[in-house]
C-alpha cells in the first residue's frame, strides 16, 4: 500500500490534503504538535493511519521523525504560521519558531526523504508555500521571505531532478487566502475570498498525481501571481503595504 506522510496534519490543509489522499487509496502518517487533534483527525482516516505528535520547529525532531518512517512515496510539508505587524515590533523568539517551522523543517525533511525517493528512483515531495512567496511582504516580512524559500528551494530541486531523469518530483503548492486557523495565529484579515480547504486539497492532489509541480489553485490567485511576476518590486511592495495596512 502506498504511503504518504503529512506535516501540519491537525487542521486545515494539512488535515484535507491527508483525507483526501486517503480517499485514493494511501496510507497516511499524521504529524503535529496537538496529539489530541491527530486523534481526531485520525478518526476520519479510511485508511491505515499513523499519528506522530512532534514539534518539527526542532531539528532534532525531524530527524527523529525520519527515523521512525520506514518509507513513503508521498511527503507534504504542511506546517507553518505567519506573523503579522511591523519587522521592528515583532517578537524575535515568535519569528525565529517561523523560520524554524517553515523553512528548516521542510529543508531538513525535504532533503532526508528525498535521497530515499531518489534511490528507488518514485516518490513526490509537496511543500506548501503560497502566493506571499511571489511578492514583497511588508508588515508580513518573515512570513513572506519563508514562503519564497520554500518556493525556490523546490523548483531548483525539482529541475535538478529533471536533468538527471529522475521518476521524483518536487513541487509547491501556492495558495492565496484559505479558510483555515491560520488567520488566527497570525493576526491578520485578508481583502481577497477566501477558498475552503478542502477544495484547495482536492485541487491540488489532483494536480499532484498528474505530476504537476507548481500548484496555484484558483483563478485570482493565478492573476494575482501574474501581477506579481511583472511588477516592479517597488510598486509591488506599496501594494502589499496598502491591502496589509487594511487588515489590522
Amino acid at each position: 500500500m502506498a504511503k504518504a506522510l503529512v506535516t501540519g496534519a491537525s487542521s486545515g490543509i494539512g488535515r484535507d490534503i491527508a483525507k483526501e489522499l486517503s480517499k485514493r487509496g494511501y496510507d497516511i502518517i499524521l504529524v503535529a504538535r496537538n496529539e489530541e487533534k491527530l486523534n481526531e483527525v485520525a478518526k476520519e482516516i479510511k485508511t491505515k493511519v499513523q499519528i506522530i505528535p512532534m514539534d518539527i520547529s526542532i531539528v532534532d525532531n525531524c530527524k527523529k521523525i525520519y527515523d521512525l518512517v520506514d518509507d513513503i512515496d508521498i511527503l507534504v510539508n504542511n506546517a507553518g504560521f505567519g506573523v503579522f505587524g511591523r519587522f521592528t515590533n515583532t517578537d524575535l523568539d515568535r519569528e525565529v519558531q517561523l523560520i524554524n517551522t517553515n523553512v528548516t523543517a521542510v529543508h531538513v525533511l525535504t532533503k532526508l526523504f528525498l535521497k530515499k525517493m531518489v534511490k528507488k528512483d518514485s516518490g513526490y515531495i509537496l511543500n506548501v508555500s503560497s502566493i506571499a512567496g511571489h511578492l514583497p511582504g511588508p508588515l508580513m516580512a518573515a512570513y513572506y521571505s519563508s514562503k519564497h524559500y520554500v518556493y525556490i528551494l523546490s523548483a531548483s530541486i525539482n529541475e535538478e531532478l529533471k536533468k538527471s531523469k529522475s521518476n521524483v518530483r518536487v513541487g509547491t503548492l501556492n495558495p492565496g487566502p484559505v479558510r483555515t486557523n491560520f488567520n488566527k495565529v497570525a493576526n491578520v484579515k485578508f481583502d481577497l475570498k477566501s477558498l475552503s480547504s478542502d477544495y484547495v486539497a482536492r485541487y491540488t492532489v489532483d494536480k499532484m498525481l498528474q505530476g504537476k509541480t507548481d500548484i496555484t489553485p484558483g483563478f485570482s490567485i493565478k492573476i494575482l501571481r501574474f501581477l506579481g511576476k511583472i511588477a516592479p518590486t517597488n510598486i509591488a511592495s506599496k501594494v502589499v503595504y496598502s491591502t496589509q495596512k487594511r487588515r489590522e
